[in-house]
């Protein structure tokens, strides 16, 4: 077991909000932070993974909200990085969408069909504003098409903007950009800790060799109280600090992983367990040659099934990587759920029988897959949080107010940009600011009530003078000690 040694602040996470904030701070002069990561790298449910010869995005994969008044801080990041990106234009996907014997159904259908699923979502969601306890039901009652199903899937388990303005759009623009860069998204994040933690100069992912970044620590316990918070970690650590950063997901906080003593008070953990978390599966099909439609207009396209959500939204990698021969199907919540429960093999087989619907029997198998868990990933367990478009402001408000001397980051206390990576990273910055201003505080607290005690005690020092130590008994202990301390050139003795 490590000997407990106390630092200013802790930060348990090491994804984007943990790691902007441990930045800020130590920009602030605060450099005795210390990270601890459950996991063995830095990045959170930002990851890359090399797969069929290219570098693919398991978790967050793009930056959206670009072009607009306002520049988006991850997309400056980005240009800094000179990370390469690719445009994605999502509004030519409802009329690439597959029945179950391969026809397209015509562009006609396809946006009628769309603007039906429009209006009713707007009525949906102004039902719910005039009345908050009106249940929105995922299907709206009544028989429901395969096509219906798909594009209900896509407006409600994707973005709604044209249902509903959404701040990222509105504040820094509508268009999006898929990460395609052989040094992944991270690249973002290392290139941050770079600036604040000491790296190998070997390569330009250069090692993370600061001590104050500590790698494979799972936070299993927090004690907290008015002097400080205490930090166990599952192989039997301890820390110590006067403040700790939880940068933990939303899914995380709703298990049992991290205990607290004394217990989180009831309106924080109700608070927490109403949110809801959105599991969001990419997998990874690699094919030994292409053979569905390239060009314009065609990158994204939809299958409709008679299950909502059953293989429902596919993209090509040919724009981000030309030659890659690799296909991407979304799948979201239940059934996130049921492919991580089952074997890659299966996965691989309900995906092919889709795909031999939509482009014929003789089209190749694929031959490698790639199945991300985030849901049974016990140090995230799901996504990103996912709240209503009319969202209780006291329940944001709730999730991301400090409990004591623990504060709490993430996109998830980010109520304009939840669930993004700028929701992360302002996040983080906000988060670090508060207590920044807390610290403060808490320095002039300490220094009036120094002020407090010596102001009395210099004030005797100057009307008397002690030539007789018979005279030390009329002054209580702590002004003898004082007055005799004085005489030998250190008054700050009693302090």
């Amino acid at each position: 077991m490590e000997n407990p040694t106390r630092c200013s602040v802790i930060v348990v996470g090491a994804g984007i909000s943990g790691i902007t904030a441990a930045k800020v701070l130590s920009e602030n002069g605060v450099e005795d932070v210390l990270i601890l990561e459950a996991a063995d790298r830095i990045g959170g449910r930002i990851r890359k993974e090399e797969f069929g010869g290219v570098t693919v995005e398991l978790g967050a994969g793009w930056i959206a909200g670009v072009g607009g008044k306002q520049s988006n801080p991850v997309w400056e990041l980005a240009r800094q990085s000179n990370l390469r990106t690719c445009l994605s234009d999502y509004t030519h996907a409802r009329y690439n969408i597959y029945d179950h014997s391969g026809k397209i159904f015509p562009s006609g259908v396809a946006a009628d069909s769309y603007q039906k699923a429009v209006e009713s979502a707007i009525q949906n969601l102004r039902n719910q504003k005039s009345n908050p306890d009106f249940a929105v039901s995922e299907t709206p009652s009544g028989p429901k098409s395969p096509i219906e199903l798909a594009i209900d899937f896509i407006l409600h388990d994707f973005e709604m903007a044209e249902v509903e303005p959404i701040p990222t759009y509105v504040d820094f623009g509508e268009r999006e950009f898929l990460v395609a860069d052989e040094r992944g998204y991270e690249h973002l994040l290392h290139k941050m800790a770079q600036t604040f933690l000491f790296t190998s100069e070997e390569e330009e992912e250069g090692q993370i060799l600061d001590t104050r970044l500590k790698l494979n620590k799972v936070v299993r316990e927090l004690q907290h109280s008015r002097n400080g918070v205490v930090v166990k970690t599952e192989d039997g650590c301890v820390y110590e600090a006067n403040y700790v950063i939880l940068s933990v997901s939303i899914g995380v906080l709703q298990t049992r992983l991290i205990s607290f003593s004394p217990p989180l008070p009831r309106w924080k953990t109700e608070a927490i367990s109403n949110c809801d978390i959105m599991v969001y599966t990419k997998v990874f099909l690699k094919f030994p040659h292409k053979f569905w439609p390239c060009g314009p207009g065609k990158e994204f396209f939809i299958y409709a099934h008679e299950r909502r959500g059953y293989y429902t939204f596919w993209q090509h990698m040919e724009n981000a990587y030309p030659g890659s021969n690799i296909l991407v199907v979304t799948l979201t919540n239940g059934e996130s759920k049921r492919i991580e429960a089952q074997s890659d093999q299966e996965t691989m087989n309900e995906a092919m029988e889709v795909l031999r619907n939509m482009f014929g029997s003789d089209i190749p198998d694929a031959t490698d897959i790639l199945v991300p868990r985030w849901w049974n990933n016990r140090f995230q367990r799901g996504s990103y949080s996912n709240y209503p478009i009319y969202v209780n402001h006291q329940l944001v408000d709730d999730i991301k107010a400090s409990v004591g001397r623990i504060f709490f980051t993430g996109e998830h206390t980010s109520e304009k940009f939840s669930g993004y990576v700028h929701g992360g990273y302002l996040s983080g910055i906000d988060t670090s600011k508060a207590l920044l201003e807390e610290m403060r505080k808490e320095n002039e607290k300490k220094s009036e009530n120094q002020s407090y005690i010596m102001e009395p005690l210099l004030a005797l020092r100057g009307s008397l003078t002690l030539t007789q130590p018979e005279n030390l008994h009329k002054f209580s202990i702590p002004q003898q000690l004082f007055l005799h301390s004085s005489k030998l050139g250190f008054p700050e003795a009693i302090l």
